[in-house]
């Protein structure tokens, strides 16, 4: 039997750690600021001693009196905390593991190895987040030559009402730069923002429709290094209710615009507002990883029933609690993504009201789908470009004609570039049957969407809808206007702009040119380059 201390061990996560921990036969040192509340969980948990203990002032001498074989720190937020109590255990040789779910505080946490040798496993991230997200992804990714994106969702019931600090951990990001890796560079996308519905579900079991947003995890640093191909990674998280949700993507464009400097400081009210409603909505949660890469989309589903979701941020800390005690896990701080595999998972899965499942589909890149055999007789550096179904970038050089007048007017209403030869980078990222084009020029950036329109493609910009047919040579590819719409209604043809567009490969090289012009304007924007997919 080994002595483990669980700081913040009476608190929401860290209570259901202690429980599972005691169950399997360890005494448990239940640490917190309040030792009233700690001994009242330890008088209802035989082995579980209340001790008082705060992360932040004074752990190092709780450890040196009590000596335990493991320390846990499940207390949180971890946004924007140091390290005090891992170092405090490496300088005491005690083995430490944590719930954190701070994208810094876990990515960062393999600086602690460049001091003093560290004699004793620190692992950070024993959550669903990287934990089970990174296992999952790994067996995703089993047999593929190259991923490209990952997006994972978590939506939790409105019943599994989280602590204070979740609340912070939440707000800490709301309206604030994310810092995101899309189309092979890294870029900023805003907290709690790219609000969409995603659907849950598993054969035999009634969805779940929920809204979920783009949330801060250690997920975002850590994965795109860690899968061949360097994946763009999205992690979006949401509340059950629809109504809270709104109501923080409301309250993340005051951030966003610098009204407001932060909203963690309105995490009591968060909290009291989750608490006041819990008894709304479901007692279901679910989580979700989807993998796109070599041609195939693979999607892993959890749905938790019966209130047991909230179990699941605990499950990779009782395997790796076990594992360091048993000296499974070497020496050295490290993140827990990459600690445990599916099949580990699966008893504890099993002993709850959860159930998950893997789906696979092709992925058909959306030139492919449109061309057919058509694609296959392109260039090699032309059918390259198109070749994607989750994301890709490409880099380059380009040069840019503007017209002048109400063509530059018009020009610059659409987010054309000015006049001048730039570095080109291209962001392709397929959504659902859609893709959209980001493309920057030296810092002008503009973007388009892609769909299929029968054997060609239709581009939209705004309320301006084009569709090309392709025509595809051995020297590559044309698109030719076929009609266009404005808000929907079709134009007539005379209306319409002139619009050239080709691509072509020159030695290694994908090339290409577009020219817009419109009836009596003349030219609105030409521009050509070359570009290298990355």
């Amino acid at each position: 039997m080994s002595r483990i201390l669980i700081i913040g061990g009476y608190g929401g996560f860290g209570a259901r750690l202690s429980r599972r921990l005691l169950d399997g036969g360890h005494k448990v040192l239940v640490t917190g600021r309040s030792h009233a509340k700690a001994a009242v969980f330890c008088a209802a948990h035989p082995g579980a001693e209340p001790i008082v203990a705060d992360r932040s002032n004074g752990i190092g001498m709780v450890l040196a009196r009590e000596r335990p074989e493991l320390v846990i720190d499940a207390a949180g937020p971890f946004q924007g905390s140091g390290y005090t109590v891992p170092e405090a255990c490496i300088a005491m040789r005690i083995p430490y593991l944590d719930l954190a779910d701070s994208r810094d505080f876990v990515a960062g946490i393999g600086a602690l190895n460049k001091g003093a040798a560290v004699g004793v496993p620190i692992v950070s991230g024993a959550s669903s987040v990287p934990a089970l997200s990174g296992t999952v992804v790994r067996q995703l990714a089993e047999g593929l030559a190259r991923v490209e994106r990952v997006d994972i969702a978590i939506s939790a019931s409105n019943r599994a009402v989280g602590g204070p600090s979740v609340a912070s951990a939440i707000l800490s990001y709301v309206g604030k730069p994310v810092r995101v890796w899309r189309g092979q560079r890294w870029t900023q996308a805003t907290g709690w923002q790219a609000l969409r519905r995603e659907r849950l579900a598993i054969a035999d079991m009634a969805p779940l429709r929920r809204w979920i947003a783009l949330a801060e995890v250690p997920d975002l640093s850590l994965m795109p290094d860690a899968l061949p191909g360097r994946p763009a990674v999205t992690f979006r998280a949401g509340t059950e209710l629809g109504f809270q949700m709104l109501a923080l993507w409301l309250l993340s464009w005051p951030v966003r615009w610098g009204w407001i400097k932060s909203l963690r400081g309105a995490a009591p009210w968060l909290h009291k507002l989750q608490r006041i409603t819990a008894q709304a909505g479901s007692d279901r949660s679910a989580m979700s990883v989807t993998l796109f890469g070599s041609g195939v989309e693979r999607r892993w589903t959890l749905i938790a029933d019966k209130g047991d979701g909230p179990e699941i941020p605990t499950l990779a800390a009782q395997l790796l609690a076990e594992d360091i005690l048993a000296g499974r896990v070497h020496p050295g701080a490290q993140d827990a993504s990459g600690l445990l595999t599916l099949s580990r998972f699966e008893p504890l899965f099993a002993a709850l009201a959860i159930r998950h499942d893997i789906e696979e589909r092709p992925a058909t890149p959306l030139y492919a789908r449109a061309m057919g055999a058509r694609f296959d007789a392109l260039p090699p550096a032309v059918r390259a470009m198109h070749d994607f179904s989750g994301d890709a970038g490409a880099a380059g050089e380009g040069e840019v004609r503007r017209g002048r007048g109400l063509a530059w007017l018009l020009g610059r209403v659409m987010g054309f570039p000015p006049a001048g030869s730039y570095p080109v980078h291209v962001a392709f990222a397929a959504q659902g049957e859609k893709e959209r084009w980001t493309r920057d020029f030296g810092g002008h950036v503009f973007s388009s969407e892609m769909s299929q329109a029968g054997q060609g493609v239709a581009e939209r910009f705004g309320p301006l809808n084009f569709a090309f047919d392709l025509a595809a040579t051995d020297a590559g590819l044309e698109m030719v206007l076929r009609r266009w719409t404005a808000f929907g209604v079709p134009m007539p043809r005379w209306l319409g702009p002139r619009i050239l567009g080709r691509e072509w490969q020159e030695g290694e090289r994908f090339c290409f040119e577009v020219g817009v012009g419109l009836p009596l304007l003349g030219d609105v924007v030409h521009y050509t380059g070359w570009l290298v997919r990355l």
